[in-house]
């Protein structure tokens, strides 16, 4: 029988099988030990094979794991050689940021969609907490706007609290299957709750001294979209950090789509758009044509990533 992972929580998992029927299911120990790399065999959005095991205790085995269309996958953060998928087989990804309480910077977002690039999942930049931005934050979101939409990226900018912008990313969420991400305290579990009041899922204010948010997912998890809506969106922990893995030097900057589209007009095939000549990425950062903040971003994120694991 067929089901979808709906949540993890280590050693068990809840699915849902085809014929709409939730169970628990644990998984067979072979799977964690058979070319997987990550620090969790399965993730939120995996279809899997299962076998009945007990149908008055509602459990079933879970015997194969079918391959993925893509994944969201993140430097773990307990294992900095290993991954951590966050999630499978996705129709696209809604990253929440705020400018203020708390700050998400924009080597976070950047970082992010390289990630969403680099597996083929769309994304969408949400800016919420709108009530709380002064002028200052209103600026930097409309130059935010104008430097992501010139890529090709949609943005939000969006107020849970005061209902701005709530009802378009509702639609964007129409028949997908959506991944939500962000920090800690951006606001994902109090959306959810405006589109889902019955699940009244737990908040927690941003912490005072710190500035950072309180974390209250502690699983990832999936939910279904009331009709006529449809789809599901999977609600994740917020991150404090996004560390990107299985990204050498050399490919980082095919996923910053402005830049990919020049790479074959410089005169280096291995060209890293730093210090060599004829690179036509540099030229387009001094002629404008690529935002200089995008260019500074690229070029710590390059400084991040260690070429000895390749």
């Amino acid at each position: 029988m067929k089901a979808i992972v709906y949540r993890s929580t280590g050693s068990w998992y809840n699915i849902k099988t085809e014929t709409g029927k939730a169970m628990s299911a644990r998984i067979k120990g072979v799977f964690k030990i058979d070319d997987i790399t990550s620090t969790n065999p399965l993730a939120v959005g995996d279809e899997v094979m299962i076998d009945i095991e007990s149908e008055s205790a509602n459990t079933a085995i879970i015997t194969e794991i079918l391959p993925r269309r893509n994944y969201i996958n993140r430097q773990s953060p307990s294992h900095k050689m290993q991954h951590h998928i966050v999630a499978a087989n996705l129709d696209q990804s809604l990253l929440f940021a705020t400018l203020r309480d708390p700050k998400t910077s924009q080597g976070f977002i950047d970082r992010f969609l390289v990630t969403c690039e680099a597996y083929h999942v769309p994304a969408i930049v949400v800016f919420n907490k709108a009530d709380v931005y002064r002028n200052k934050e209103l600026e930097k979101y409309e130059a935010l706007h104008e430097m992501y939409a010139a890529i090709g990226y949609r943005t939000v900018l969006m107020s849970v609290k005061n209902n701005q912008g709530v009802e378009e990313v509702r639609a964007a969420l129409e028949n997908k299957i959506t991944l939500l991400s962000g920090h800690s305290g951006v606001g994902k579990s109090s959306f959810i709750n405006t589109i889902f009041p019955e699940l009244q899922l737990k908040t927690q204010d941003v912490s005072g001294w710190s500035g950072k948010g309180m974390h209250t997912t502690t699983f990832a998890e999936m939910f279904d979209l009331p009709q006529p809506t449809g789809g599901r969106v999977i609600d994740t922990p917020g991150m404090r950090e996004f560390g990107l893995v299985d990204i050498s030097r050399q490919e980082l900057s095919h996923y910053y789509p402005e830049m990919a589209r020049l790479i074959t007009e410089c005169q280096f095939n291995n060209c890293l758009h730093i210090n060599e000549p004829g690179c036509a990425v540099k030229d387009a950062v001094i002629n404008g044509v690529i935002d200089e903040d995008r260019y500074v971003s690229y070029v710590n994120i390059l400084d991040s990533i260690d070429e000895k694991s390749y």
